[in-house]
């Protein structure tokens, strides 16, 4: 999924247009799968499916802990029935958006992604920044320079939430802008 451009520098082939992947998902996975559409979510490298399952009976006296496993169950249940037709669905999707999907689902207030890519990205950082990773390694928050970065990106994640939101909602309109720009090719 990468270009050499003719400047010499490597980026990103231009994956097709994920749009509507949340309809064409929809529509492909079974109707009995899911208790309403599941949520996607997209980047270049890998579509996430979670579906909100069914949730079990519970005894009335029960505790937030055989909820938890109850819920741990139902899910596990649905992972071991779908496999199959789930590997399907995943080759199509690969086909059709040139990315790797992962499997989800979310029942009750359990939720477990069953798969996630992992994908190497490469940062220059000048010795300030690789002082931070370092100290939260000696610190034992993280294990290695690689966890401390993820455990970064994670933490501006959550306390960015709605900046990045924003961000994102101008670049898509930046996309439509070019779009509908002249071809210049």
């Amino acid at each position: 999924m990468h270009n050499r451009e003719a400047t010499g520098s490597w980026r990103y082939a231009e994956a097709p247009e994920a749009a509507d992947a949340a309809g064409w998902i929809g529509g492909r996975v079974p109707d009995d799968w899911f208790t309403g559409l599941p949520e996607i979510s997209a980047d270049r490298d890998e579509l996430i499916i979670i579906g909100t399952l069914e949730p079990p009976t519970y005894e009335p006296d029960a505790t937030d802990a055989d909820r938890a496993a109850a819920e741990e169950g139902r899910i596990s249940r649905f992972r071991e029935a779908t496999r199959d037709q789930r590997i399907q669905i995943a080759q199509q999707i690969q086909h059709r958006y040139q990315r790797r999907a992962s499997w989800g689902a979310q029942c009750g207030g359990t939720k477990i992604v069953f798969t996630h890519q992992t994908v190497p990205v490469m940062s220059r950082l000048r010795q300030p920044e690789r002082r931070v990773l370092d100290t939260l390694v000696d610190s034992g928050v993280a294990r290695s320079r690689s966890d401390a970065l993820a455990w970064c990106v994670r933490l501006v994640g959550e306390h960015a939430d709605s900046w990045l939101s924003e961000l994102r909602t101008a670049m898509s309109g930046v996309d439509e802008l070019r779009r509908k720009g002249p071809d210049i090719t």
